[in-house]
């Protein structure tokens, strides 16, 4: 009998089905639901984004940076400048968010590189620190108070027209509208793409790279490629949710734009809790966080306090977090990556 090798699942097979459906609940939900709901929608996939690309980085990569919001506020300062020095619409200029963080990201991981962990982690920061000076001086952009999108810009905004007169909502719920469908689509984009990278070749020479790198090369592994690539990648696609986020903001300053908290500090949380080095664990550790934030937002710094020590806690309890954990005791995976090999006389599985 042929052998086959598989990474499918009976709970993966459950879950691709629950999710389908879910994301057409999700696609929909602009018709049914109300404005408050559809920010904290979009609040909530654009820090998945943002977890998941760090998640890729960490978790995957073995790279543990802390200056994350060098790309978030590269994309943000980029779209920002193209919409209001060149008149390009918001929509498209999302995507030129993501290249410009890439290519601040080239020379960042040109030095950076030199680095390895807390040393490197400690230098992604002062390497954002670099970044954010020279963009606080920028006076065409606002300098230090920062600056707002062109009222001309947000009211002619790409099917924001369509959005309004389709749905009967005004012109400021219909730019939430179509940040959320943006934030959707990016979500799936950002999940499904760093499913299947781990799923190919390059994933498990990514693995390898991450657990020992010296061990990789012996085997032929281009250690510093996969570095390249997992940093480069998640330097886009920050750039691109950073873009996205002031979009919908409409108004963007240094300090926020660079927040090392919100972008950085928070994002961790999310992914630690959840549960680093797997695609579950910052969808679990982002509603988590929502949660908290719902609940804590009004007690100022008790609030911040409570986040540090529900991660300290969970880091002993789980070190893998909240995903795995759970997947530990019920042997449970939505994205399973483990490759199996089916077939044989018995027709029984083995695990590689």
């Amino acid at each position: 009998m042929a052998y086959s090798v598989t990474t499918q699942t009976p709970a993966s097979r459950i879950a691709a089905i629950i999710g389908l459906a879910l994301i057409i609940i999700l696609i929909a939900l602009p018709f049914f639901a109300g404005r408050g709901t559809i920010q904290d929608m979009f609040f909530i996939l654009t820090m998945l984004v943002l977890a998941q690309f760090w998640n890729l980085l960490a978790g995957y990569g073995g790279l543990v940076s802390i200056g994350q919001q060098a790309f978030v506020g590269m994309g943000a300062y980029a779209l920002f400048g193209v919409v209001i020095l060149w008149g390009f619409d918001p929509v498209p200029s999302i995507l030129l968010a993501g290249i410009a963080a890439l290519i601040i990201a080239i020379p960042t991981a040109f030095f950076a590189f030199r680095l390895n962990g807390a040393y490197f982690a400690i230098g992604t920061w002062v390497i954002a620190e670099v970044v954010r000076l020279p963009v606080a001086q920028w006076k065409t952009l606002g300098g230090g108070t920062g600056t707002s999108l062109p009222r001309s810009a947000t009211k002619d905004m790409w099917f924001v027209d369509l959005i309004q007169s389709g749905l009967g909502v005004r012109s400021a719920a219909a730019r939430d509208i179509l940040a959320y469908w943006l934030a959707l689509v990016l979500a799936l984009a950002t999940i499904g793409g760093i499913y299947w990278l781990l799923r190919t070749r390059r994933g498990l020479a990514l693995a390898a790279v991450r657990d020992n790198m010296e061990a990789a090369k012996s085997v032929g592994v281009d250690a510093a490629r996969m570095k390249w690539i997992v940093f480069l990648t998640s330097a886009f696609g920050t750039g691109v949710a950073g873009g996205l986020i002031y979009m919908q903001k409409a108004r963007i300053s240094p300090d926020a734009a660079f927040s090392v908290t919100d972008w950085t500090a928070y994002v961790i949380f999310i992914v630690v809790i959840g549960g680093i080095g797997t695609i579950e664990g910052p969808i679990l550790g982002v509603l988590v966080f929502f949660a908290l934030q719902s609940l804590l937002a009004d007690f100022g710094s008790w609030y911040l306090m409570t986040l540090g020590v529900l991660a300290i806690a969970i880091m002993l309890i789980a070190p893998r977090g909240l995903w795995g954990l759970f997947s530990e005791r019920t042997g449970i995976q939505l994205f399973p990556i483990r490759r199996t090999l089916k077939g044989g006389k018995l027709n029984s599985n083995s695990e590689t």
